[in-house]
Order: C-alpha cells, then sequence, then structure tokens
C-alpha cells in the first residue's frame, strides 16, 4: 500500500471475500487473566492523569523599544528644541528665526556646529552633543579685521566675519576630490538672482568669486564634500544671504 496524507484505501485489484462465512473464533476462557488496576494509573481522585506538557513554551512578548529621552531628532518641537535653537543662534550657528520647530535649518545649524566641534555630523541633538553644546563658545575665524567671509574646506563650513569676530556660521559643501574648490582670496564679481544653468548643473542664486566658481543655494547639502566646486548652502540659507545684504559685489571671499 502506499504512503500517504491522507486515510489508506484499499487496492483496487482485491478479490471478493469467499461465499463460505469464516468459522467464528473461539470465546475466550473463563480462566483468562484479567487485567491488573494498576495497568492505568490515575490521580487520586480517580480520574485520569493530564498529558505532559510539551517541551517548549509559548513566547514571552518582549516590551517595544520605546524613542530614548536624551535624544531630540528632526521633527520634534516644543521648549526644548526652542532652547536648543536659541543657544546654536546665540553662538552664530544660522538656523533663521527659532521656532521650537526642529526642522532643516536646525538640522543644518546644529550639523555646523558638530562639523566646528569635532562630533559625529547626524544632526542629532544626543548625549555628546548636548553636553558639548551647553559648553560651547562662539567659533573664532583666521582673519582679524575688515569685512568678509571665510570657506573653510576642512571643517566645511562657511564663516561670516565682522572685524575679527564670527557673526554667523553656515553649513556647507564643497568639491568632492573630482572638482576641488580652488583655495585662496577672492571677490564676489557676478551674481545671479535666480536659476542660473551652467555645464555642471543648475545653480540657485549663485554668487561666483572666480571663473565659474560660486556660493550658490542647493536642494542637497550633505556633511561631506559633494560639488563640483562651488560652495553648496542650502536654498533657505542662500535667500538670507541676498535679504540681508551679507554677500553683496565686492565681498572678499578667503577659501582655506
Amino acid at each position: 500500500m502506499l504512503a500517504g496524507c491522507g486515510p489508506a484505501r484499499p487496492a483496487a485489484h482485491a478479490t471478493a471475500p469467499s461465499a463460505t462465512p469464516p468459522a467464528p473464533a473461539p470465546a475466550p476462557s473463563v480462566t483468562s487473566p484479567v487485567p491488573s488496576a494498576a495497568a492505568a494509573p490515575t490521580s487520586p481522585s480517580g480520574s485520569s492523569l493530564p498529558a505532559s506538557p510539551s517541551g517548549s513554551s509559548p513566547p514571552v512578548p518582549r516590551p517595544s523599544a520605546s524613542p530614548r529621552p536624551d535624544l531630540l531628532r528632526p521633527g520634534a518641537s516644543g521648549p526644548e528644541v526652542l532652547a536648543v535653537q536659541q543657544r546654536l543662534a546665540g553662538l552664530g550657528y544660522w538656523l533663521g528665526t527659532p521656532d521650537g520647530r526642529y526642522g532643516s535649518a536646525t538640522v543644518h545649524a546644529l550639523t555646523a556646529f558638530q562639523k566646528l566641534a569635532g562630533l559625529d555630523r547626524d544632526g542629532v541633538l544626543g548625549p555628546d552633543t548636548k553636553r558639548v553644546l551647553a559648553g560651547a563658545q562662539r567659533p573664532k575665524p583666521r582673519s582679524t579685521g575688515g569685512t568678509l567671509i571665510e570657506v573653510s574646506l576642512a571643517r566645511q563650513v562657511v564663516f561670516l566675519v565682522r572685524d575679527g569676530r564670527t557673526e554667523w556660521v553656515l553649513d556647507a559643501s564643497t568639491g568632492r576630490v573630482a572638482g576641488t574648490t580652488p583655495t585662496g582670496r577672492y571677490t564676489v564679481f557676478r551674481q545671479v538672482d535666480g536659476y542660473d544653468p551652467g555645464p555642471l548643473g543648475v545653480l540657485y542664486r549663485p554668487k561666483y568669486f572666480t571663473g565659474g566658481v560660486a556660493v550658490h543655494g542647493f536642494p542637497d547639502v550633505p556633511p561631506f564634500p559633494a560639488s563640483h566646486g562651488c560652495v553648496r548652502v542650502t536654498n533657505q540659507a542662500m535667500d538670507w544671504l541676498w535679504s540681508s545684504g551679507r554677500l553683496p559685489i565686492g565681498m572678499p571671499v578667503w577659501v582655506y
């Protein structure tokens, strides 16, 4: 007979039963041994013992992970976010007007702070960033006089400087290996109030300081060199540079 998952069935070639019924089996002897009462164990109350439990136990549910209370992330809001924004702005990290909402401007301001402090550049207020921020001071520029902007390639930030004091710091991304941002002292000589298409892409409200290299807005400003040689800042920061008059024609630009 073939083995299977369902019930067994008789083979199709089985012969019909004989017409003569088989002889009945002899009746059991009256002296046949009677099964012992101990063959079927019972509980003290006389009922059958329950089946032994299986070797496995039901899984114990694990508590769901809750957000760490010592982290502030993008999307948060409230008085704690407002306090962080005011602290960053007080140190010169530009983020617009503090409003208690952890948005893109706050992420980039915190990233710029982390760059200068030598912390992980993630834009998240974790324990280390919070501790260092509490004791931080306004960053110092290299220049000691005049009004200019400084572009630090090593730190990936832009300093707006007046008379040797950093007024504002902007998060930035400069040229990667294939398109290094040229170092030196330059001057803003041309600007376009709008989108300016070029051989390597479209630049938002660019301010050119040498050849085709400019400070310009861009939707994506990662915490590392990523441009074709220009100095990227966020579109929001670029709008502020225009509206505040902080980067006019003739402004000195020092790239180092």
